[in-house]
């Protein structure tokens, strides 16, 4: 699949353009909210990205796991239901976690340009 950009926004719109996106994740990497924004044209939009991956149904096959804040850290962590799912998600994928943050150095992705 090609990466999602501006132009993708544009034909299905800003919340499918991040489903899209996000979808191009690698198994046991990471991306921050910012960066799914920015892949998309969108840099400074990166509560829309939270707003868009909130949005999705529960059954979804969307891995909005793999999204997290840009130092590291689950913004889920205060979710009872959806932090420890998040975690567990990551963990199943290798993705190591202390105290509820993910090492982006070794975990998180550059999308190639």
């Amino acid at each position: 699949m090609d990466l999602p950009d501006a132009d993708l926004v544009a034909e299905l719109g800003f919340r499918q353009a991040v489903y899209a996106a996000v979808a191009v994740i690698p198994h046991g990497r990471v991306l921050g909210y910012g960066q799914v924004a920015a892949m998309l044209g969108s840099p400074r939009a990166a509560r829309q990205v939270g707003y868009a991956l909130a949005a999705l149904p529960p059954d979804t096959t969307v891995p909005w796991w793999r999204v997290i804040r840009s130092d590291g850290s689950l913004a889920l962590q205060g979710d009872p239901g959806r932090g420890p799912l998040q975690a567990a998600l990551l963990q199943a994928e290798g993705v190591e976690l202390l105290d509820w943050r993910v090492e982006m150095s070794r975990f998180g992705w550059a999308p190639p340009r």
